[in-house]
C-alpha cells in the first residue's frame, strides 16, 4: 500500500442486523477506536433500515456511513429501489455499486453500474465501484481481459474530475463468502493492472492517486499480507465486519502496512 494514499477500510453487512443490532455493532466499533484509525478512512455500511440510527451511533466520531445499492433515478415509480437523494438525506457518504451479489442474483450490469455511478457522483456520494471476474473466468485466463471490459463499460466513460471521487474495488467473484481469498499475488496482480489501465485513461497522477480495495474473504489472519502489496489500498470487508473485533482488527492490518 502506498502511503499517498490513506487506507480505505469499508464493513459491508450485506443483509445481516436489524436496526437494533445494527446500533450495538456500531457501539461497538466505536469503542474500540484510538488515535491511530485517524490515519484510515473507516466505513461501515449496514442495510437500509438501519443507516439512519448507524449515523446516529457514528456521530462525532470520524466513521462514515454507507449504502449497498442505490437508484439511478432521484424519484419516481420505481418500487423497491432507492434514489441517492434519499440516502444522502439519510446521511450516507458512500454507496456500493456493482458488487458481485446484486451481479449474480439481480440483473446488475456494466451499464447499471455505469448509471448508477453517475448518479451517486451528481449527489455528493462517493461511489464504492465493484469488479471481478468469476472462477471460470480466471481458470481459463480471462481475469485481465474482463476486468478491461468492466472498467471500460462502467468507468471509463467518466470526466476525469468525476472518476477522482470514485473508490474502486477488486472483488474475484469466487472468494465472495467462499472462505477463499486471492493470494496477495493474486490480489496485485490485478490491481496493478487496474492501476495501469487507470493511467492509460486517465493519466499517472490519476492513477497514482486512485484508491483500489480488494474484497473476497478478508480477515485479520491475510489482511496484512494483502495490505503490503502496493496497490492494495485498503479492503471491501464482507462477513469479518459483523463483528467489531475483526473489522477493527483488518483495519490495524492495513494501517500497520502503511508504517511498515
Amino acid at each position: 500500500m502506498a502511503a499517498l494514499r490513506k487506507p480505505v477500510i469499508a464493513g459491508n453487512w450485506k443483509m445481516y442486523k436489524t436496526i437494533a443490532e445494527a446500533k450495538e455493532l456500531a457501539e461497538a466499533v466505536v469503542r474500540g477506536l484510538d488515535n491511530s484509525f485517524g490515519a484510515a478512512t473507516l466505513i461501515l455500511i449496514p442495510p437500509f433500515t438501519a443507516i439512519q440510527e448507524v449515523k446516529r451511533t457514528v456521530s462525532g466520531t470520524a466513521i462514515a456511513v454507507g449504502a449497498q445499492d442505490v437508484f439511478w433515478e432521484e424519484k419516481g415509480a420505481f418500487t423497491g429501489e432507492i434514489s441517492p437523494l434519499q440516502l444522502k438525506e439519510a446521511g450516507c457518504d458512500f454507496v456500493v455499486i456493482g458488487h458481485s451479489e446484486r451481479r449474480q442474483y439481480f440483473g446488475e450490469t456494466d451499464e447499471t453500474v455505469r448509471k448508477k455511478t453517475l448518479a451517486a457522483l451528481c449527489h455528493g456520494l462517493t461511489p464504492i465501484v465493484c469488479f471481478g471476474e468469476t472462477l471460470e473466468e480466471r481458470e481459463s485466463g480471462r481475469t485481465l481481459d474482463r476486468i478491461k471490459a468492466q472498467l471500460e463499460l462502467s468507468l471509463f466513460t467518466l470526466e476525469e474530475a468525476d472518476f477522482s471521487r470514485v473508490v474502486l474495488a477488486y472483488e474475484p467473484i469466487w472468494a465472495i463468502g467462499t472462505g477463499r481469498n486471492a493470494t496477495p499475488e493474486q490480489a496485485e496482480e490485478v490491481q496493478a493492472f487496474t492501476r495501469s489501465l487507470v493511467a492509460s485513461r486517465y493519466g499517472k497522477t490519476a492513477a497514482d492517486y486512485a484508491i483500489i480495495l480488494y474484497g473476497g474473504s478478508v480477515k485479520p489472519n491475510n489482511a496484512l499480507s494483502l495490505a503490503r502489496e502496493k496497490d492494495v489500498d485498503g479492503f471491501l470487508v464482507g462477513g469479518a465486519s459483523l463483528e467489531a473485533e475483526s473489522f477493527l482488527a483488518i483495519a490495524r492490518e492495513a494501517l500497520r502496512a502503511v508504517r511498515d
